[in-house]
């Protein structure tokens, strides 16, 4: 299977598909296409025009199937590969995992619209005023510490054992470290959950290896601030 993906400091839809194929050890070639201003006739689209109808990333592209958009590309693998468990065998955790790996691909929009993924930047300073003016912000932070929460065992993930669920909620991992956003004791306990995920580290660690500013990916830096992190 071929997986196209964008930047790892950036991508955060690309880092879901990503997260799964590696932790259940899928089959996979990974093609990286670096991001740029995305003209129609600028060289990521170009590529990506080829490889889906929306011309996006992440596609994920089995033989002749072609499969976009994370949360269906991630729905193919758990039925390609029924056997890995990718959901939770339990029917009612199962139930719960796509419930909110659909709300996490639906909602939470302040949150992607204020504090997209940049792994590698250190933007605590601008998380403070936001978390300070925007309400929405809170309210959505609140919401996805109330799923966090409800996980089974303090120590473990949303449903269990990994899942798609988790591969969902991780880039939001990386958005509230990248801009120190407060949570509390038991979401942080989550959150090193997660950090502590082999997959999770080695896209973490590429990530940060990247050094490559886009510039529209870069709503509060400019071109040649320090890279903090990393």
């Amino acid at each position: 299977m071929e997986l196209y993906i964008g930047n790892k400091n950036y991508s955060s839809w690309s880092m879901r598909p990503w997260l799964v194929m590696k932790h259940f050890d899928l089959p996979m070639d990974e093609h990286l296409v670096a991001f740029d201003d995305f003209a129609a006739d600028g060289q990521f689209k170009k590529t990506m025009s080829v490889m889906s109808p929306t011309a996006k990333v992440p596609t994920l592209i089995d033989q002749e199937i072609v499969v976009w958009d994370s949360l269906a590309i991630c729905e193919y693998l758990a039925e390609s590969f029924a056997e890995k468990h990718l959901w939770p065998i339990d029917k009612t955790q199962r139930a719960r995992a796509r419930s909110i790996s659909a709300e996490m691909h639906s909602s939470f929009t302040t949150l992607r619209q204020y504090c997209s993924m940049n792994i590698e930047a250190d933007l605590r300073f601008i998380g403070t005023k936001l978390w300070k003016d925007l309400p929405t912000l809170r309210a959505e932070v609140a919401r996805i510490e109330e799923i966090w929460a409800e996980r089974p065992e303090i120590n473990g993930f949303l449903c269990g054992e990994f899942s798609i669920a988790d591969a969902f909620y991780a880039p939001v991992v990386m958005r509230l470290l990248s801009y120190g956003l407060p949570i509390s004791a038991q979401s942080q306990q989550y959150m090193q959950n997660i950090l502590a995920n082999s997959a999770v580290n080695a896209w973490v660690v590429q990530a940060q290896a990247e050094r490559q500013f886009v510039q529209n990916q870069e709503p509060y830096r400019q071109h040649g601030e320090q890279f903090i992190k990393g």
